[in-house]
């Protein structure tokens, strides 16, 4: 029982997500306080107010209520993050692993298709074919027999 648990444990994946936790949360701290230090005091001064969780609040009868304003600020606050962490991080990132890339390699060939091989191969078969008999032009290949390749022709 603790041999499997053992195994389980150290296994690569398991080792990979836990430094993945502990590197998105430290990344989560990082990018809140962008936006709690840039962004947040921005929309506090546009609106006039430190939070949107107290404005646009609806009464219901019987004591509850609809709090529009927290939705609409939950909602800013992801449109925020994901804006922070594109511009910030993701974007960076991108042109510099495109920096990287190009630099490393300027006059990367382009992948062939299957189609395009087999074209090659063809032609490179045509070629070998006419240096072999040059005085006969190459003929086009004979249909298969459903036969088989041993059955004799009469």
């Amino acid at each position: 029982m603790f041999k499997g648990f053992k195994e389980f444990l150290l296994r690569g994946n398991v080792v990979d997500l836990a430094v993945a936790v502990v590197i998105g949360a430290a990344f989560n701290a990082v990018v809140q306080k962008v936006v709690d230090a840039l962004i947040n005091p921005i929309i506090g001064m546009v609106f006039k107010a430190d939070s949107l969780d107290g404005a646009l609040v609806v009464g219901l009868p019987g004591g509850g209520s609809l709090a529009f304003g927290a939705l609409i600020g939950a909602i800013l606050n992801f449109l925020i993050v994901a804006a922070v962490v594109y511009f910030v991080f993701v974007m960076p990132m991108n042109k510099l692993r495109d920096a990287t890339t190009k630099s490393a390699d300027p006059e990367a060939p382009a992948v062939e298709t299957e189609q395009e091989l087999l074209v090659e191969i063809r032609d490179l078969l045509r070629e070998q074919a006419a240096a072999r008999a040059p005085h006969a032009p190459a003929a086009p290949a004979a249909p298969a027999s459903s036969e088989g390749p041993g059955a004799h022709r009469e």
